[in-house]
């Protein structure tokens, strides 16, 4: 594994007064719901040590209250961390000065917040240009900057217009604008898109891939969705109760689950069909949407479905929406994930319950 960018060891997090002896608690062996019961501090993020490599998307999941909000926001401190130690490129943000802190947040790391969070007395264009603006950029400077951010999510001409005249989409592209705009290498996602519809949330998240083919940042990203973590993850981290169970690619974490807890949340998921054959080689070959080069794949439309991205052939690699409800298949145009297109998931409809296979050509070619 190269050298990593963000290097987190033996990180708490501890709501209550007497932190210490909470943490010799924890030490001792103690869950978290038997800390509370002693004490009554809560427990946000218990022991928790992880890496992440420079360009990676890394998604932590969890249920509400397994501490993954708690956790990306002591990345920047937003959140006092009660002990352990969070080095950025070799420099440990944990033991900062105050003074030291505000400078380094300004220049290195910008965070997108759920509820978009943005000033409703202020147009687009001042929005996205106001941590520039607090960075004390020069007026002409920041708003250069700012639309040129505003072209890359297609808001240009909706510089001038103010927050409550824009759809719940443009709101969350301002959102990402603002945080682009101080050029940060490191990006904080707080389950950015869940308070979209789902039709928006996908075409964030195609947004954010495209950006990050292009800019290679460093994002660390929230979400309670498994298709949001599949499709945007290089790897996924999974918390239950504080803790950190598992990380790896999604590949890994579908095939090997740490404990039970891991493997219901990807219970829909079977991995059990035999390789497909094809130039990718054997199905092992072709992780689940894991995020590494990949041979080019040939460009076969698939059959009976219109390209509704509109932006060249298929490739035949299909995204699977929500199975709980049903299966719904939708082409996806060859490379709009990652550079050279690994395989999607594929899910075979009139299977008992939903199949994936890694062959990456037959879509539309479904069996009888």
């Amino acid at each position: 594994m190269p050298k990593p960018k963000i290097s987190v060891r033996n990180l708490y997090k501890i709501f209550g007064n007497n932190i210490s002896e909470a943490l010799k608690l924890l030490g001792e062996g103690l869950s978290k719901d038997e800390v509370f019961a002693k004490t009554g501090h809560v427990v946000g993020v218990n022991k928790v040590s992880f890496d992440v490599v420079a360009g990676e998307i890394y998604v932590l999941m969890g249920l509400s209250g397994s501490g993954k909000s708690t956790l990306i926001r002591l990345i920047n401190r937003l959140v006092e961390p009660s002990s352990g130690s969070i080095n950025i490129d070799g420099e440990d943000i944990a033991a900062l000065p105050q003074c030291d802190l505000v400078k380094w947040r300004r220049k290195r790391v910008a965070m997108v917040f759920q509820s978009f969070a943005l000033m409703p007395h202020r147009n687009v264009l001042d929005n996205a240009a106001f941590g520039l603006e607090m960075a004390g950029t020069p007026r002409k400077a920041r708003e250069d900057r700012a639309m040129e951010v505003l072209r890359q999510v297609g808001l240009q001409t909706y510089a001038g217009k103010y927050p409550s005249q824009l759809s719940g989409g443009m709101q969350q592209r301002v959102g990402l604008a603002r945080a682009l705009a101080v050029d940060p290498d490191i990006l904080l996602m707080d389950e950015a898109f869940s308070a979209l519809d789902p039709l928006k949330r996908v075409e964030m998240q195609s947004l954010m891939l495209d950006l990050q083919r292009e800019q290679q940042r460093t994002v660390l990203f929230v979400s309670h969705d498994l298709e949001e973590a599949l499709r945007i993850g290089t790897r996924i981290a999974i918390m239950e109760g504080g803790n950190l169970v598992q990380e790896g690619t999604a590949h890994q974490i579908i095939t090997q689950p740490a404990n039970d807890y891991v493997r219901k949340f990807f219970e829909g998921v079977d991995t059990s069909l035999p390789d497909c054959g094809g130039p990718a080689g054997p199905w092992t070959e072709w992780p689940l949407l894991q995020r590494r080069a990949a041979p080019p794949l040939p460009h076969h439309p698939a059959r009976g479905h219109e390209n509704r991205a509109g932006n060249g052939p298929t490739g035949g690699r299909i995204r699977r929406h929500r199975s709980l409800v049903g299966l719904h298949f939708r082409p996806q145009p060859a490379c709009q994930n990652v550079p050279r297109g690994p395989p999607c998931l594929i899910f075979y409809p009139k299977s008992p319950k939903p199949r994936t296979t890694c062959c990456p050509w037959a879509a539309g070619s479904m069996p009888g």
